[in-house]
């Protein structure tokens, strides 16, 4: 049996879809009453659990013996994961599948990348099995950006640096395989899209399938951390954002495609085309509707 943590999220999500879908036995942990009856309304075996509060996460352990561990992006990230492996071992997992981060490092100015360094180095010191997946940066952020997309511009602060842009479905593929076959034991995999794009090249490829320019805007820090607070985000993930922006992609400190991805599930993972098309609704809502009603015709 798997515990699937961060079963309402994004990867999360999307691996529960995967392990019904093929009968594999597996829990949804979540944190809400609505969202555990959600999920029995689906068929799916469910439980409440609260990284926040670790003595819930025992009981949501019980019969598992394997976990899948991925959690929020918060400043407590290390302290509520680290609690999680504890539990884990404690509860008789024997096996731990955790999403780690493509440039985490312990020296690193990025919150969650030195954080998710942390984690995994206490992941691989607790004397459990592991399998860690690094992908880089998710095409699904573009999403937070949906809204100057839809007004032709893309805000940021990454100037010519690029980036190997990763679908999170993709990323859900990789974690259903590991959980679900033999081999993979002390395994770090680097998971990365087919494409390396900067963003003029993402902007102009954004343009194209939407059907309106959209231009690329290399903002001043100070502007893109006052435009990321002026959008509701924190100081503390603001100021994350512009470092992770700034520093590693702006620095060129992205990593090559790895074509890791493929040689484990056997299919290519999405490319960015394929990302925009799939969410044209959210980026062009009149393009879509054109789409629909040629569809109709």
């Amino acid at each position: 049996m798997i515990l699937v943590t961060g079963a309402t999220g994004g990867i999360g999500g999307e691996l529960c879809k995967l392990l019904k879908a093929s009968g594999t036995p597996f829990r949804a942990m979540c944190r809400k009453q609505e969202q555990l009856e959600l999920f029995r309304k689906k068929g799916i075996d469910a439980v409440l659990g609260d990284f926040s509060h670790p003595e819930t996460l025992s009981s949501a352990m019980q019969g598992c013996d394997q976990m899948f561990l991925i959690s929020p992006t918060t400043p407590d990230q290390v302290k509520r994961e680290s609690d999680a492996i504890d539990a884990a071992k404690a509860a008789g997992i024997k096996r731990i599948v955790k999403i780690s981060a493509s440039d985490g490092n312990v020296r690193s100015t990025v919150p969650w990348a030195k954080s998710h360094a942390l984690i995994d180095h206490h992941l691989r010191a607790s004397g459990l099995r592991w399998t860690i997946l690094k992908p880089t940066a998710f095409m699904q952020n573009f999403l937070w950006f949906k809204q100057p997309i839809s007004k032709g511009f893309i805000p940021l602060v990454s100037g010519k640096g690029s980036v190997c842009w990763v679908d999170t479905r993709d990323v859900a593929r990789v974690a259903a395989k590991v959980l679900t076959e033999d081999g993979h034991e002390k395994a770090t995999y680097f998971l990365t899209g087919p494409d390396t794009l900067d963003m003029d090249e993402a902007a102009d490829r954004i343009s194209k399938i939407i059907g309106k320019k959209v231009r690329y805007i290399n903002l001043p820090t100070s502007v893109f951390r006052l435009f990321l607070r002026f959008t509701g985000n924190s100081a503390w993930m603001a100021n994350g954002l512009v470092n992770q922006f700034a520093d590693v992609v702006a620095g060129h400190h992205d990593i090559d495609p790895t074509f890791e991805i493929e040689r484990l599930t056997g299919k290519s993972p999405h490319s960015f085309d394929d990302f925009i098309r799939d969410h044209l609704r959210e980026f062009a809502p009149a393009a879509e509707q054109r789409m629909d009603s040629a569809v109709q015709a």
